[in-house]
């Protein structure tokens, strides 16, 4: 039987086209993280099974790839009968895991506080279907170390510089829609809702956009919940404002509910934001947002594009991450851009594709001479050497069609040579 040509399901081959796209996109992000004073890191693929199942991914701990234990170790797994002996690491689901054990390692050997910028695979057995693989990049900045809002609105300040950078403001107009996990909680104290129901109130909400207050409303008198406590909650809901102010107010009318300071914490840093960008970065407001990892521990943070459904990127603060590896809770917050969705619009719209200018195509004739041969690369070896991009190929039997697909590529100049 022929081998397989197809990628393995939930994984795909990348074209140059994409190719191209995808490489301007990561430039950009280098170039423009690293004004913001951002040092690039890089972690395993694989993890340790038990930093997986740590109840920090949310419903990503179901879509662990695990990797089975080798030699002797597999064979006595096997011998248990146990399921979950099988196991002893996974691939990762995403970059927040593994960058909480680098800097629980090697904290001693960084400068605090640490600002990462971390680029790379994640993996997630998830259902293929179209713009959701298996595979896909990852593009994270995080700042762990700083317990102030400082951290926040630097990572802000350095996605919305980098969206603006590659044309979104402009083309694809975006907002960063901001909340806090203790707004959520307050929110449900002042409900009357038991403790022990905030996840799962927090999945009904953040379903909303998809079925609408009511479906909320349903959902959350299938819980058992009172129908006074539910109006009471979602009147919190609807009537919130998006700017600073209503932040403000709504923090008034929690009142004792809220822990001192947390409206105050995510108003300021909108309008400290709002500040410094201008009104090109929009920001709002959002009572619905809950961002679904359960690590979250303070504001949160997602980028919404027009005419794009769901979110093009989202973070928040978790300051209790670091604390599982060291046992003492470190200040950490990161940003994490959804690149695959960058590359999808990029793609569909054009941009970003645009090929290098000055580039020569060099197109050699069956049955050339040595000594043309020689020439040809001689003065191909100059033109690199001053930087230029030159092609060397031998040429086909239809050359007006190669050279229409060396345009396409990008080659702005064909050469003959003829035997």
């Amino acid at each position: 039987m022929g081998l397989k040509k197809k990628p393995v399901t939930g994984m795909k081959d990348i074209l140059p086209d994409e190719m191209a796209v995808r490489q301007y996109l990561l430039s950009e992000i280098r170039k423009c993280y690293r004004e913001f004073g951002f040092t690039e890191i890089e972690t395993p693929a694989v993890e340790h099974i038990e930093n997986l199942l740590s109840r920090q991914g949310g419903d990503n701990e179901k879509l662990i790839f695990k990797l089975l234990k080798r030699g002797e170790k597999l064979e006595h797994a096997l011998s248990s009968g146990e399921a979950s002996a099988l196991s002893d690491s996974g691939l990762r689901y995403d970059l927040t895991l593994p960058l909480t054990r680098f800097y629980a390692e090697n904290q001693a050997k960084l400068p605090n506080p640490f600002k990462a910028l971390q680029i790379g695979p994640v993996f997630r057995a998830d259902r293929p279907q179209k713009g959701r693989f298996r595979e896909f990049v990852q593009c994270d900045i995080d700042i762990l170390g700083d317990e102030s809002n400082l951290s926040e609105i630097e990572l802000i300040l350095a996605i919305g510089s980098f969206l603006r950078r590659i044309g979104f403001s402009g083309r694809h107009p975006f907002r960063i829609v901001l909340n806090d996990r203790e707004i959520l909680r307050g929110m449900q104290r002042f409900a009357g809702f038991p403790e022990e129901d905030f996840e799962e109130i927090c999945v009904i909400l953040d379903k909303a956009d998809k079925i609408g207050m009511e479906g909320v409303r349903e959902e959350l008198l299938s819980l058992g919940l009172s129908a006074e406590g539910i109006e009471r909650y979602l009147s919190l809901v609807l009537d919130a404002g998006e700017g600073a102010e209503d932040i403000r107010r709504l923090g008034e009318i929690l009142g004792e509910k809220l822990s001192p300071g947390i409206s105050e914490n995510l108003s300021e840093i909108m309008e400290m934001v709002q500040e410094i960008a201008g009104p090109e970065l929009r920001l709002s407001f959002d009572p619905t947002l809950v961002r679904g990892m359960g690590y979250y521990t303070g504001p949160i943070f997602e980028i919404r594009a027009e005419g794009f459904p769901g979110s093009i990127g989202g973070g928040g603060r978790y300051d209790r991450m670091v604390g599982l590896f060291t046992g003492k809770d470190t200040a950490a917050v990161g940003f994490s851009i959804g690149f695959e969705r960058l590359v999808t619009i990029l793609l569909e719209s054009g941009e970003g594709t645009e090929r290098e200018e000055g580039s020569l195509a060099i197109l050699l004739e069956k049955g050339i001479s040595r000594e043309k041969l020689s020439a040809v690369l001689r003065e191909a070896d100059s033109r690199r050497k001053r930087g230029e991009r030159v092609l060397i190929v031998r040429m086909n039997k239809n050359k007006k069609f190669q050279k229409e697909q060396l345009r396409k590529e990008g080659y702005q100049e064909c050469m003959e040579i003829y035997a």
